[in-house]
Protein backbone atom coordinates (compact mmCIF):
# COMPACT_ATOMS: atom_id res chain seq x y z
CA UNK A 1 0.00 0.00 0.00
CA UNK A 2 2.70 2.07 0.24
CA UNK A 3 3.55 2.02 -3.37
CA UNK A 4 0.40 3.95 -4.06
CA UNK A 5 0.30 7.22 -5.19
CA UNK A 6 -1.53 9.79 -3.20
CA UNK A 7 -3.89 12.09 -5.33
CA UNK A 8 -5.42 14.80 -3.86
CA UNK A 9 -8.84 15.86 -4.39
CA UNK A 10 -8.82 19.17 -6.32
CA UNK A 11 -11.18 21.89 -8.02
CA UNK A 12 -11.24 21.38 -12.37
CA UNK A 13 -8.92 23.39 -14.07
CA UNK A 14 -10.37 26.65 -14.65
CA UNK A 15 -12.41 26.44 -11.31
CA UNK A 16 -16.12 25.63 -10.51
CA UNK A 17 -18.80 27.31 -12.81
CA UNK A 18 -20.12 30.29 -10.62
CA UNK A 19 -23.04 29.47 -8.32
CA UNK A 20 -25.86 30.98 -8.70
CA UNK A 21 -27.51 32.02 -5.47
CA UNK A 22 -29.95 34.85 -7.12
CA UNK A 23 -33.32 34.47 -6.83
CA UNK A 24 -35.75 33.40 -9.53
CA UNK A 25 -39.40 34.11 -9.28
CA UNK A 26 -41.77 31.82 -10.38
CA UNK A 27 -43.80 32.15 -13.61
CA UNK A 28 -47.12 34.23 -12.75
CA UNK A 29 -49.86 32.54 -13.90
CA UNK A 30 -52.74 34.04 -11.72
CA UNK A 31 -53.08 38.19 -11.41
CA UNK A 32 -54.96 40.37 -9.71
CA UNK A 33 -57.45 40.90 -12.27
CA UNK A 34 -57.89 37.38 -12.78
CA UNK A 35 -58.13 36.38 -9.17
CA UNK A 36 -61.10 39.42 -8.70
CA UNK A 37 -62.98 38.26 -12.25
CA UNK A 38 -63.06 34.67 -10.93
CA UNK A 39 -64.35 35.75 -7.71
CA UNK A 40 -66.99 38.26 -9.59
CA UNK A 41 -67.54 35.42 -12.03
CA UNK A 42 -68.45 33.06 -9.48
CA UNK A 43 -70.81 35.14 -7.35
CA UNK A 44 -72.73 35.61 -10.16
CA UNK A 45 -72.88 32.71 -11.34
CA UNK A 46 -74.13 31.80 -8.15
CA UNK A 47 -76.77 34.62 -7.00
CA UNK A 48 -78.43 33.27 -10.79
CA UNK A 49 -78.79 30.06 -9.71
CA UNK A 50 -79.67 31.37 -5.77
CA UNK A 51 -82.61 33.41 -7.87
CA UNK A 52 -83.71 30.48 -9.90
CA UNK A 53 -84.10 28.22 -7.01
CA UNK A 54 -85.83 30.39 -4.87
CA UNK A 55 -88.47 31.12 -7.30
CA UNK A 56 -88.80 27.55 -7.91
CA UNK A 57 -88.95 26.92 -3.62
CA UNK A 58 -91.16 29.57 -3.69
CA UNK A 59 -93.88 27.85 -5.82
CA UNK A 60 -93.37 24.62 -3.93
CA UNK A 61 -94.79 26.19 -1.22
CA UNK A 62 -97.29 27.90 -2.53
CA UNK A 63 -98.59 24.84 -3.97
CA UNK A 64 -97.64 22.98 -0.43
CA UNK A 65 -99.88 25.67 1.48
CA UNK A 66 -102.47 25.81 -0.86
CA UNK A 67 -103.38 22.08 -0.47
CA UNK A 68 -102.79 22.10 3.32
CA UNK A 69 -105.69 24.45 2.83
CA UNK A 70 -107.78 22.76 0.71
CA UNK A 71 -107.48 19.47 2.56
CA UNK A 72 -108.17 21.19 6.31
CA UNK A 73 -111.97 20.90 6.39
CA UNK A 74 -111.64 17.29 5.50
CA UNK A 75 -108.88 16.46 8.20
CA UNK A 76 -110.81 18.19 10.62
CA UNK A 77 -114.10 16.35 9.83
CA UNK A 78 -111.95 13.19 10.07
CA UNK A 79 -110.49 14.30 13.22
CA UNK A 80 -113.99 14.94 14.58
CA UNK A 81 -115.31 11.64 13.43
CA UNK A 82 -112.44 9.68 15.19
CA UNK A 83 -112.98 11.51 18.16
CA UNK A 84 -116.96 10.59 18.39
CA UNK A 85 -116.17 6.91 16.80
CA UNK A 86 -113.80 6.92 20.63
CA UNK A 87 -116.37 8.33 22.49
CA UNK A 88 -118.59 5.45 21.23
CA UNK A 89 -115.82 2.69 21.83
CA UNK A 90 -115.65 4.04 25.41
CA UNK A 91 -119.31 3.84 26.33
CA UNK A 92 -119.66 0.48 24.66
CA UNK A 93 -116.16 -0.46 27.15
CA UNK A 94 -117.78 1.51 30.16
CA UNK A 95 -121.01 -0.68 29.14
CA UNK A 96 -119.63 -4.40 28.63
CA UNK A 97 -116.85 -3.78 31.88
CA UNK A 98 -119.86 -2.45 34.21
CA UNK A 99 -122.55 -4.59 32.84
CA UNK A 100 -122.80 -7.00 35.63
CA UNK A 101 -122.65 -3.93 38.65
CA UNK A 102 -126.93 -4.06 39.88
CA UNK A 103 -127.62 -0.47 39.32
CA UNK A 104 -124.80 1.19 37.15
CA UNK A 105 -126.10 2.99 34.27
CA UNK A 106 -123.32 3.82 31.61
CA UNK A 107 -122.24 7.71 31.40
CA UNK A 108 -123.49 8.67 35.05
CA UNK A 109 -121.80 7.72 38.40
CA UNK A 110 -124.22 5.06 40.05
CA UNK A 111 -127.18 6.99 38.31
CA UNK A 112 -125.84 10.76 39.64
CA UNK A 113 -125.07 12.69 36.41
CA UNK A 114 -121.11 13.22 36.15
CA UNK A 115 -121.82 16.40 34.03
CA UNK A 116 -124.54 19.20 34.37
CA UNK A 117 -126.18 19.51 30.72
CA UNK A 118 -128.61 22.76 29.75
CA UNK A 119 -130.33 20.52 26.88
CA UNK A 120 -128.50 19.03 24.47
CA UNK A 121 -124.86 21.02 24.98
CA UNK A 122 -122.04 18.40 24.09
CA UNK A 123 -119.24 18.61 26.68
CA UNK A 124 -115.82 16.88 25.91
CA UNK A 125 -114.67 14.37 28.05
CA UNK A 126 -111.78 14.62 30.06
CA UNK A 127 -108.71 13.54 28.46
CA UNK A 128 -107.78 10.76 31.30
CA UNK A 129 -111.65 9.69 30.13
CA UNK A 130 -111.24 10.06 26.50
CA UNK A 131 -107.95 7.65 27.05
CA UNK A 132 -109.14 5.42 29.53
CA UNK A 133 -108.77 2.63 26.81
CA UNK A 134 -105.97 3.49 24.80
CA UNK A 135 -102.28 3.30 25.37
CA UNK A 136 -100.20 5.12 27.44
CA UNK A 137 -98.44 5.75 24.10
CA UNK A 138 -101.46 7.35 22.17
CA UNK A 139 -102.10 9.73 25.19
CA UNK A 140 -98.49 10.70 25.09
CA UNK A 141 -98.88 11.16 21.44
CA UNK A 142 -101.86 13.00 22.43
CA UNK A 143 -100.41 15.39 24.73
CA UNK A 144 -97.00 16.24 22.69
CA UNK A 145 -99.12 17.16 19.91
CA UNK A 146 -101.45 19.94 22.22
CA UNK A 147 -97.56 20.93 23.40
CA UNK A 148 -96.94 21.55 19.60
CA UNK A 149 -99.80 23.13 19.13
CA UNK A 150 -99.74 25.49 22.00
CA UNK A 151 -96.43 26.75 20.71
CA UNK A 152 -96.84 27.43 17.39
Amino acid sequence: MSDAAFKQDLPPKGGYAPINFRRIPARQVLNAPLIYGGLFASMAWGYYFYKKDRARASAELLELRSSDLAIEPLMLAERDREFLKQCRRNRDAEAELMKDVEGWEVGTWYGHKVYKTLGDKWIDPEINDFYAHCSKRQRSIFIRHGQQLKME
